[in-house]
């Protein structure tokens, strides 16, 4: 029996786990066996185009009839600073030139918007059981369509301030992302790479904080972080990197790989690619533009500039944006069903 039951309800799921979206690299059948097995599946919709977004629907609905979860982005749009896009272009050109790379880009382009009335408009017609968003929440009026028309509204916060916010918002749980988690923070602003809270410390001063179910998410890999997310208080947990390791996912043979033999630090914060802190696989190219510590142009448009890199990455490792958090030493390769029964039955015991 899982000690408090309030997600549970409020998301219609067995278990008390949801499967962290991932954009890029969760899949339809990554989130069908996560909510066939009884916990929350979900798919990272931020970066697809509307019709690949309602494709996806159509084939997670056939596949499950269980709940699943859309998240978006929730990103202020990106301005630019041409001051910063020329700093920016001169501190990566040698790495364009190690890579073989002939030219910079001049014009920064956003490869995907944020979250916006179409954006909106789709959910309203597609009503998923759950929708979750990053960096933000759109404006109220947006969430209290979403909540009328029946889908339960989550928001990811990496401070105790983000989450009195969310609260205030009449979200219906609150994420509590803590320093450990893989990917990109979901913090509203966009700090450096050497400021954030722990999982340890964030939890239960949010679950002192707000009157909604909160979600523990951040360098959770087993039964053990589980257990202990309830006992700070947390109703249920998001666990994204202990997934990546399945056989749904769609991540490079490099990126599982570096998963099968990461130890504890090898990732660190950085913005070098997206513009956004995200945890990553450290690497030369995320170390030397970290030093400089200067203003990269807003997210998305810093892909712009990385893109070209990222494409250079089969030739070169230090170009490769594997994302990642501290705790995928810890990590499991089982099919995803398998995987989510192992952490229920794990915690279940400690508990």
């Amino acid at each position: 029996m899982w000690p408090r039951t309030d997600l549970l309800k409020l998301l219609k799921v067995e278990h008390p786990i949801v499967q962290a979206p991932m954009a890029g690299t969760a899949t339809v059948a990554l989130a069908a066996a996560v909510s066939n097995a009884g916990a929350l599946g979900s798919l990272g919709c931020a970066e697809d185009p509307l019709v690949t977004i309602r494709q996806n629907v159509d084939a997670l609905r056939l596949a499950t009839d269980k709940p699943f979860n859309l998240n978006f982005f929730a990103h202020r749009p990106p301005r630019e600073d041409r001051a910063v896009v020329a700093r920016t272009r001169d501190l990566i050109k040698p790495f364009y030139e190690q890579a073989g790379l002939t030219k910079v880009p001049d014009a920064l382009e956003a490869p995907f918007g944020t979250f916006d009335p179409d954006s909106l408009s789709l959910l309203l017609a597609l009503r998923p059981a759950v929708t979750s968003f990053h960096f933000g929440l759109p404006e109220t009026a947006a969430v209290k369509d979403l909540q009328k028309a029946g889908c339960i509204v989550l928001c990811s916060a990496t401070t105790v301030a983000e989450a009195k916010a969310l609260n205030e918002a009449g979200v219906d749980a609150i994420i509590a992302q803590g320093w450990e988690a893989g990917g990109h923070r979901g913090s509203v602003d966009s700090h450096y790479e050497d400021f954030g809270i722990g999982t340890m410390a964030l939890v239960p001063q949010i679950v002192d904080t707000v009157d909604v179910p909160v979600i523990a998410a951040g360098g959770i890999a087993d039964g053990r972080g589980i257990a202990a997310a309830f006992a700070l208080g947390a109703s249920g947990v998001q666990m994204g990197t202990a997934f990546l390791s399945c056989p749904e996912t769609s991540i490079s043979d490099v990126h599982r790989a570096a998963l099968r033999n990461a130890v504890d630090q090898d990732t660190r914060l950085t913005r070098a690619f997206s513009g956004r802190p995200a945890r990553a696989r450290n690497s030369r190219y995320i170390e030397a533009m970290a030093e400089h510590r200067a203003p990269l142009p807003d997210f998305p448009t810093m892909y712009t500039l990385s893109g070209p890199l990222l494409d250079a990455a089969d030739q070169d490792r230090d170009f490769h944006f594997l994302l990642h958090g501290q705790a995928a030493a810890l990590n499991r390769e089982l099919p995803a069903a398998e995987l989510v029964r192992t952490l229920v039955k794990e915690t279940l015991d400690l508990l």
